[in-house]
């Protein structure tokens, strides 16, 4: 176990971060002027060369403090260059949890720890689990939005621990905070859609709800994960809102 913080890494949490961290950076500075170039150039050099599959213990003990810091720092970074959406109110319609897989269950619910909603689990962490992804965000106006194309969305069908409302979906992305009850998180990184939810969509396209799809499309239907910055109790009715 790797411990960065308040975070707890295993050994194929801390390769996945190392992994995923250029490509988490480069989601938080699409279409912000490059005020987070650094950063990315930062990880990229310090990744350089590294074969991250064969890093020892302390390679990894090593470089993971520096490339969680650089993940960390980035949003601080953006909210003090003004990169903040505009003032909004949004509610928690639905709080969901599961032993594993999906759909996830709606509960009256939770404590949100370092390492998301307690009690929940994935089937497998392989893919999941991290700390940039303790939490998954997703909102109802989308689901809607996808229902009326035919698709068999609802809250917690795909997986989402957190159903949202109220908020414009396209300013919740990589490199902003939310406040949500008593929990703040900053939202880390796209969440890539995997097969396991083909039975929702029409034709089995689940990549309806990819990054890559919504860039070409300019529109903003994909999951989102976040990082856990501060814990505590979240409810269903509990207010969202962006942190200035």
């Amino acid at each position: 176990m790797f411990i960065v913080g308040p975070y707890e890494f295993t050994r194929e949490d801390a390769r996945n971060t190392l992994l995923a961290a250029p490509k988490i950076l480069a989601q938080m500075s699409e279409g912000r002027s490059g005020a987070i170039d650094h950063l990315l150039a930062y990880v990229n050099q310090l990744l350089e060369g590294t074969t991250i599959d064969q890093l020892t213990d302390s390679e990894i003990t090593s470089v993971l403090p520096t490339v969680w810091a650089a993940l960390s720092g980035a949003t601080p970074t953006l909210r003090a260059l003004g990169h903040i959406p505009s003032p909004q109110i949004g509610t928690l319609v639905q709080l969901n949890s599961s032993q594993g897989g999906v759909p996830k269950k709606s509960i009256d619910h939770a404590y949100i720890g370092w390492k998301g909603v307690d009690g929940d689990r994935q089937a497998t962490r392989k893919h999941h689990g991290r700390p940039f992804q303790a939490l998954s965000l997703w909102s109802a106006e989308v689901m809607k939005t996808l229902r009326s194309e035919g698709h068999h969305v609802v809250p917690g069908s795909a997986g989402e621990n957190l159903t949202v409302s109220g908020l414009n979906w396209s300013d919740v992305r990589p490199g902003t905070r939310l406040r949500i009850g008593e929990v703040l998180c900053d939202i880390s990184s796209y969440a890539v859609p995997c097969k396991q939810l083909a039975d929702l969509f029409v034709d089995r396209d689940f990549n309806r709800i990819h990054h890559d799809r919504d860039l070409e499309n300019k529109t903003a239907s994909c999951r989102v994960y976040a990082t856990v910055v501060e814990r505590g109790n979240v409810s269903p009715g509990d207010p969202i809102t962006f942190e200035p």
